[in-house]
């Protein structure tokens, strides 16, 4: 297969139009924007919202029904440059593989399936390993390490796949605070370097506080701009549902978004606006 060159003229990542139909319904209805290099979005929605839908079509992993998404003005499907955190509730911890190849499967693309890594490239995967700080756990079993380790292993998987869009559904889900700070640490220095972001999130605070852009989906696109563009009553309320109330506390106006978590869980999530 070709690989595509990127057009500089092009944004990084444009989609148009984009209907997905899942088991009979509407996942994704008529989605359309378009991000440039370095773009930081926290893509925000309740359950069911198609948040894993539009990042395994970005992916290039699932074929959309109507609409198109170009990376770079290029099919998802010819560039090597996306790499897809999924949730880690659909990886298979068990699979018998070590921190070091999983790293190392980032490369393989760029390596090609049935050639042996140079060492060119194992020095890679031992310096993506360094810079989140894995670098001792590379002999490890990927299912031995906690949520957070898993975390930088596949950011660093990303970086040696010398990635340029990055797609991660729910990173944060089961991490702790440190972990969490650890994680943000990390992608900070991938946007500073003109990675661009997709990070899904039920976390209204922390869309607001860490990302430059929030997303707010609910089969459709409902808002996509900065945290004073879109964390307004009016907008998540039509982004939420009946999964969102707004409730008037002192001098402003506190949006309370209840039930939005995957697997039905009560995880309220307040922000002052």
């Amino acid at each position: 297969m070709s690989i595509a060159r990127h057009d500089p003229a092009r944004p990084v990542l444009e989609v148009s139009g984009l209907t997905v139909e899942m088991n009979g319904h509407k996942a994704l209805d008529d989605v359309s924007f378009s991000l440039q290099k370095g773009d930081s979005v926290a893509v925000v929605g309740p359950n069911g919202a198609g948040k894993s839908t539009l990042f395994r079509v970005i992916a290039g992993t699932l074929v959309p029904q109507a609409g198109r998404i170009t990376v770079y003005g290029s099919e998802p499907g010819v560039h090597i440059c996306i790499a897809y955190v999924p949730q880690a509730s659909v990886v298979d911890w068990g699979f018998p593989v070590t921190v070091f190849d999983v790293v190392m499967m980032g490369r393989t693309r760029k390596i090609g399936l049935f050639k042996r890594p140079a060492r060119g490239d194992r020095n890679l995967v031992y310096q993506c390993l360094e810079m989140v700080n894995m670098e001792d756990m590379a002999g490890r079993q990927i299912g031995m390490l906690s949520g957070g380790q898993k975390q930088r292993v596949f950011i660093a998987r990303a970086l040696a796949q010398e990635a340029e869009i990055v797609l991660m559904d729910e990173p944060l889900t089961g991490l702790d605070i440190q972990s969490q700070s650890d994680i943000f640490s990390i992608l900070a220095s991938l946007t500073a370097r003109g990675v661009t972001l997709l990070v899904s999130t039920h976390d209204l605070e922390i869309a607001a506080e860490r990302f430059s852009r929030i997303m707010l989906l609910n089969g459709k696109l409902v808002a996509l701009g900065s945290r004073e563009q879109v964390l307004k009553p009016d907008i998540l309320l039509a982004a939420f549902g009946g999964h969102a109330s707004v409730q008037q506390v002192g001098g402003g106006k506190v949006v309370v978004c209840d039930s939005c978590c995957d697997g039905g869980e009560n995880d309220s999530q307040r922000r002052a606006l």
